[in-house]
């Protein structure tokens, strides 16, 4: 069985799309379980907050570092070798959760192999393959339905998460969740890309070496304000997926309330998501991009200022859903728009890099400063002056591919 999207033509694009989207479903979902698991956890070995604070922050910074590493193999060898290694780690690093009795055992499991794993299976890998298995015109619209499948798993894992854990202990819900994840390999086949070995070329017609790629893309402007502007996408969605429900128990609601909430923002993302797709096909990424982070700092700013309350906090969740992955869409066509798909894979995951590492500080930061304050007030007024920030970066973007430097020297 070949690599190759082009040894299939058969396979139409909703194929295509459908496999892809049930493939980030299935990765999103157990990782935003974790808010829901801090508690149980943290009970049942006595733990501080910072020792499942710094698992999942070092996941989100493997997963981060992992992800060029992947895009690239992905780049090179094709998109199916590498999600069946992906899922094969995250499903390891989810089971074996269940065995890790110390802090070091469950660093080693909740953050280094499952952090891995995902790199390799994640969603960053399904919005690489659809950059280049899906038709031009089509792409800005598969990247938003990508994202909108992403937080429909966690609409569907994190009540189901709350429901297991109540029910049969956290242990016996990683090790469903580990089981579930192997659905992603036959999926694998349906996302397939063509690897350079297949001969495939840049679109603009110039070969480049990946290396060459990487230094002109780590020159270009505006790919580094969106590698810059998306530090602060993963600082926010991180510290929200593993604080924002202890946050709420710590307001006086009940953990219900909590993992609620957290769902609503997997389901309305489903809206956000799409609808940021079909914006980007309107107008310019940048402004849509500009406006998700803008907004988010706004949200945030009213809702901790909010008397606590059942009302408030399911508000929150449905409208930070709107924005939730939103940004996925508009990042990716920016990438995409300026580099080609030949390397979309690697670039892209440079870009979820800064991503994942404004996920770790997050969430570290969100644990830290909660044991040294009492509170998460600080962190959370951190994030709104990181996202007026990165509204202000993506003004300025340039949403245009670099000459090709055949046609430089020839001018």
């Amino acid at each position: 069985m070949s690599d190759s999207a082009s040894s299939r033509p058969g396979i139409r694009p909703e194929i295509i799309l459908i496999a892809g989207c049930l493939i980030a479903m299935q990765s999103w979902g157990p990782r935003s379980a974790a808010g829901a698991m801090q508690l149980p956890v943290l009970n049942s070995f006595g733990w501080s907050t910072e020792t499942f604070a710094l698992a999942l922050g070092l996941q989100n910074l493997l997963w981060g570092f992992g992800q060029p590493v992947a895009g690239a193999l992905a780049d090179r060898f094709g998109t199916m070798k590498v999600l069946i290694g992906g899922a094969l780690l995250y499903s390891a690093g989810v089971a074996l959760m269940t065995i890790s009795t110390t802090p070091l055992t469950f660093t080693l499991s909740a953050g280094v192999i499952t952090g891995l794993g995902l790199s390799g299976c994640s969603l960053t890998l399904v919005i690489a393959g659809f950059g280049k298995l899906v038709p031009a015109h089509m792409r800005p619209l598969a990247f938003g339905l990508a994202s909108a499948s992403g937080s429909f798993g966690q609409f569907l894992f994190s009540p189901i998460a709350g429901a297991l854990i109540e029910s049969y202990g956290w242990q016996f819900t990683c090790v469903i969740f580990a089981v579930m994840l192997l659905t992603i390999i036959p999926l694998s086949w349906f996302v397939a890309s063509s690897s350079m070995r297949d001969g495939q070329a840049p679109q603009d017609g110039v070969q480049m070496s990946m290396k060459d790629k990487l230094f002109e893309a780590f020159g270009h402007r505006s790919y580094m304000l969106v590698v810059i502007g998306f530090f602060t996408c993963g600082f926010q969605l991180q510290f929200i997926t593993v604080h924002f429900q202890r946050y709420v128990v710590e307001s006086g609601l009940p953990s219900t309330v909590g993992y609620w909430a957290f769902a609503l923002v997997g389901l309305f993302n489903v809206i956000g998501s799409i609808a940021s797709g079909w914006l980007c096909e309107r107008y310019p990424r940048r402004y849509v991009l500009a406006a998700i982070y803008f907004s988010r700092s706004v949200l945030t700013l009213i809702f901790i200022n909010l008397p606590p309350s059942p009302a408030t906090a399911y508000l929150f969740g449905a409208l930070s859903g709107l924005l939730w992955l939103s940004t996925l869409a508009p990042t990716s066509a920016i990438v995409n728009q300026i580099f080609g798909p030949a390397y979309f894979g690697m670039l892209y995951g440079f870009a979820f890099c800064s991503h994942q590492i404004g996920g770790f500080t997050g969430v570290l930061l969100g644990g830290v400063l909660r044991e040294a304050t009492g509170s998460y007030t600080a962190t959370w007024y951190i994030s709104i002056v990181l996202g007026v920030i990165s509204a202000l970066i993506s003004l300025p973007i340039v949403e245009k591919a670099p000459a090709p430097k055949a046609a430089v020297a020839a001018a």
